[in-house]
């Protein structure tokens, strides 16, 4: 990493477009995400799409990752591989996707649940999403790194929940990871400070127990310590006239599974652009 990159109206206006096929791709992949499916399938249609809508996977091959979309289920933490291993009711499933498209990658996540899940993991999923917008706000010109990591801590910690310190979010644009980097933990008003025009992805990783992680043999899949479920979150966030706005989004999800929220609107500067 070479210092950040500010990025001009127009390239964040392609970035969005790289942001908004990693937004459809992983709701299409809502729509299979059930019982008796593998990841390895999920990960086929993933990529199918992507190529055929004129993108890149943005994972595949980068530092020598396998797959299009990293999968990783219950207590993986990220990275993990696409396998031949049906899905089973009450697991939960991160699903992680870059695409490179234009010359820009965007790079978002998502955790869903394979039919009923456990009323104690449901509570960690909806807590994780609330702790990225709560993030996310933090995410403007004049605040600091720390602000964001604080906010995100605060919040799953006033849950009881731990914070993965290994792992953090990212500056966004020609590659896939940036500066700054954007932990989920810190103190307010330290770090680099916020400026217009910068993109960055961030991602709480959550853990129902301890914070502490380990790394499978693979080289790759992260998983938690303790053996408990970890979710995972992500959105690509520019800042625009001072303020966060997202350039990815979690609609096609919601359309696919039928929910209705209005949790983004405050960061949608345009809505018909999303």
């Amino acid at each position: 990493m070479s210092g950040i990159i500010i990025k001009s109206a127009e390239q964040i206006e392609i970035m969005r477009e790289s942001a908004l096929m990693v937004s459809k791709t992983l709701g299409i992949i809502a729509k299979e995400v059930k019982p008796g499916v593998t990841t390895l399938f999920l990960d086929k249609i993933a990529e199918e799409y992507i190529r055929d809508n004129g993108g890149i996977p943005g994972f595949l091959g980068l530092y020598d990752f396998p797959n299009t979309l990293c999968m990783s289920p219950n207590a993986q933490v990220v990275h993990g591989i696409p396998n031949d291993t049906p899905l089973v009711e009450g697991d939960i499933i991160s699903i992680d996707c870059g695409v490179l498209k234009n010359g820009y990658y965007g790079d978002h996540a998502y955790t869903f649940e394979v039919g009923e899940v456990a009323a104690e993991t449901k509570k960690l999923i909806e807590v994780t999403k609330q702790s990225l917008y709560e993030g996310i706000r933090q995410f403007k010109a004049g605040n600091r790194v720390g602000d964001v990591g604080f906010a995100i801590q605060n919040y799953c910690e006033k849950h009881g929940y731990g914070i993965v310190r290994e792992l953090v979010g990212h500056g966004l644009g020609i590659e896939m990871h940036e500066e700054p980097e954007m932990p989920n933990y810190g103190r307010r008003g330290r770090g680099k400070k916020f400026i217009e025009g910068m993109v960055v992805a961030i991602e709480p990783m959550v853990n129902m127990g301890t914070h502490q992680i380990n790394q499978l043999k693979d080289g790759w899949t992260i998983l938690t310590k303790d053996n408990k479920p970890s979710v995972h979150f992500e959105h690509d966030v520019a800042i625009v006239n001072g303020k966060p706005e997202l350039l990815s989004t979690f609609k096609y999800v919601d359309e696919a599974l039928g929910t209705i929220t209005n949790a983004e609107d405050e960061f949608r500067a345009v809505a018909s652009k999303i």
